[in-house]
């Protein structure tokens, strides 16, 4: 959809980059480049911009500087995702989903997702937009390899034209065969960022344009007898296209396109010898989705259909969001922020569908009145800051409180606490879904309750000792995928409330250029082992070498990364739904994953060398990322960051 666009801005930032690299004044570090806004001084001197001056900050302007070093987090971070993947399974070619080995029940929203929520993992929202500022043109290429033809490319321009105006363009795209048959993917993320501030800097403008569309070829996995022959070991078998997956013929797409607009404007700014500022805003946004389901022709895998050829399941939500605000802040009171809000949302499908006479709607559309309002202050060594959202009118009701405060023990140690109330309906496919597969008909609108979840969490964090979190969450009318009696899934809520407890500690020893990272999870779900399924332990444990080469001209990090879970009963994938499924019958777990990687820093350019998983003929084909889903075999890949400054 976007080919053509996307190899004329490829060009575009090849061109513009080739001509931006210069020589690095330090090492490998680019801790300075030249600054071309600010090189207004005296003729002949050019003022220098520092590496900590180009900066991105997030919709509640929580900003970083650019970060250009190579560090094991950044290890841990280069997939198809960019973020820490740790508590996540991936599958077996790059762009497929991910079976979530632990869950955060954190919200604060109080209206439905979309669902399909196996193919949000890399659907970028609201919260993974950044906006820029930067004193010279910033470009950042971005190069994996991927699973049989194809590659993953994400590709990145950031610019301002003025103090006040930047703008930044990206695009991500992947294409991947992988090594079983009918499992190509095909994605692609586009993004457009702008942010304005006038010179007085009463008005602040930021917006987003946001464009993707994610495919994946669905197999449903592996024959209960294949599975056999995959656990084997069988050298017959070590080509995995041998195998004749469930289905040939299916495939899935979500596709999204956002518009957002976050703008504000100071009616009172703060002075010197005023500390009132007031201001008011209004942050408005609009997206329209869509998920398809397609398959050739009917498949016994999901029972009866009303055609017997070409099927054809699509879903759409339309949803609108507008919210005015009110924001005070004061030095001794804090930021005080108030909010009305209006949301109207159209979900559902072309037609009504009737089933044994029983009607099932083909649409949920509505609109939802709101306040919420947030604080944030200083008081003393307290760092205090909450948010809440109440639902006032509409078919939906809903609400959510979010509490959150930090206090330093000592320069070295930083305690956190938080505690997080949400009330809100399940998703919209729980509520309602339609498809040409009889079995995958439901209307649970009327029937289903809020989901009542209380988190409770605590936090210390400490470089020299170590980062330790607990987290506590109790959840009523849990909803949940499974299948029914006679093997169909469909959406159910728990009767039982759940009580799910985490730890989490991570600690990271040096010993010279040696270092050891651990992070450890432990998990245990009470009254509800056959709702929520989650292994009782996770671990990631690294250990690497690093070192500067080459008079510093490299930089060197290489070591090895453990990754295990203990054994436990998996989720199930439906590809029909795209989503997730819970099943007590499967016991899967219990297998190492190690990696070796050679990663290195030749002055703004990181590379990264991996072969993965190159224990899998050791230690035994009993890796599984789902039922019936094997993980990926031993492979080599490799990939590069690279960063230019102009």
């Amino acid at each position: 959809m976007y080919i053509r666009f996307f190899t004329i801005f490829v060009f575009f930032l090849f061109t513009v980059s080739l001509s931006a690299q210069i020589k690095l004044n330090s090492g490998n570090m680019p801790n300075r480049q030249r600054d071309s806004s600010l090189s207004n001084g005296p003729k002949g001197k050019t003022k220098l911009a520092k590496i900590d001056m180009y900066v991105q900050f997030n919709r509640t302007s929580d900003s970083i500087a650019v970060d250009t070093t190579l560090s094991i987090k950044k290890e841990y971070k280069f997939n198809y995702l960019r973020k820490d993947e740790f508590g996540l399974m991936p599958f077996s070619n790059i762009g497929q989903t991910y079976n979530s080995l632990k869950h955060d029940f954190k919200n604060n929203r109080s209206l439905p997702l979309f669902g399909a929520r196996a193919k949000h993992f890399n659907y970028m929202e609201i919260e993974d937009i950044n906006y820029f500022h930067v004193p010279t043109p910033l470009t950042e290429l971005l190069y994996k390899t991927a699973f049989q033809q194809g590659q993953l490319l994400d590709a990145f321009f950031t610019v301002n034209t003025s103090k006040q105006f930047n703008f930044s363009i990206a695009y991500k795209g992947l294409r991947s065969l992988g090594k079983y048959q009918h499992i190509l993917t095909s994605t692609g993320n586009f993004r457009f960022t702008t942010n304005y501030t006038t010179k007085n800097e009463n008005y602040q403008v930021r917006a987003h344009i946001v464009m993707q569309d994610l495919l994946n070829q669905e197999n449903g996995g592996l024959s209960d007898a294949d599975v056999e022959k995959f656990r084997s070991g069988d050298p017959e078998f070590l080509n995995r296209s041998v195998f004749a997956p469930i289905f040939e013929d299916a495939e899935n797409i979500l596709e999204g396109k956002r518009f957002h607009l976050d703008h504000q404007y100071n009616i009172i700014k703060a002075s010197d010898s005023l500390s009132n500022n007031l201001s008011i805003g209004q942050i408005i946004s609009f997206e329209d989705k869509y998920y398809q389901f397609s398959q050739g022709k009917q498949n016994d895998f999901f029972g009866a259909a009303f055609l017997s050829a070409n099927i054809r399941d699509k879903v759409t939500l339309e949803e609108f969001s507008n919210r005015f605000y009110a924001e005070y802040k004061n030095d001794l009171l804090g930021t005080l922020q108030f909010s009305a809000d209006y949301n109207n949302y159209n979900y559902g499908y072309d037609a009504v569908t009737v089933i044994d006479d029983i009607r099932i709607p083909n649409r949920l559309k509505g609109s939802v009145f709101g306040i919420g309002g947030s604080y944030q202050n200083q008081i003393g060594g307290f760092n205090l800051n909450g948010e809440f959202g109440l639902n006032l009118s509409g078919d939906f009701n809903g609400n959510f409180l979010d509490l959150n405060a930090s206090y330093k023990l000592t320069p070295e140690i930083k305690a956190i606490a938080r505690l997080n109330s949400n009330s809100k309906q399940a998703n919209f496919n729980m509520l309602l879904y339609q498809s040409d597969y009889l079995n995958y008909n439901w209307d649970n609108s009327t029937t289903f309750k809020n989901i009542q979840t209380q988190n409770l969490a605590f936090k210390v964090e400490s470089e020299k000792i170590a980062t330790a979190e607990v987290e506590y969450t109790t959840i009523a009318n849990h909803a949940y995928f499974t299948k029914d009696v006679n093997g169909n899934v469909k959406p159910v809520q728990s009767d039982n409330t759940l009580n799910y407890l985490k730890l989490k500690v991570s600690k990271e020893f040096h010993f010279g250029k040696f270092a050891l990272d651990n992070t450890i999870m432990y998990q245990n779900v009470i009254n509800g082992d056959d709702v929520l399924n989650v292994p009782q332990i996770i671990t990631r444990n690294t250990i690497y070498f690093s070192d500067h080469l080459f008079k510093k001209a490299l930089f060197l990090q290489t070591g090895i990364t453990l990754n295990y879970f203990t054994e436990y009963t998996m989720d199930g994938y439906d590809p029909l739904l795209g989503e997730f499924y819970v099943q007590n019958q499967t016991t899967l777990g219990n297998f190492p994953r190690l990696d070796f990687f050679i990663n290195a820093k030749v002055r703004q350019t990181r590379i990264y060398l991996k072969a993965e998983h190159f224990n899998s003929a050791l230690t035994g084909y009993n890796y599984f990322s789902a039922p019936n889903n094997p993980y990926r075999d031993f492979t080599i890949r490799f990939g590069l960051v690279w960063n230019f400054f102009l």
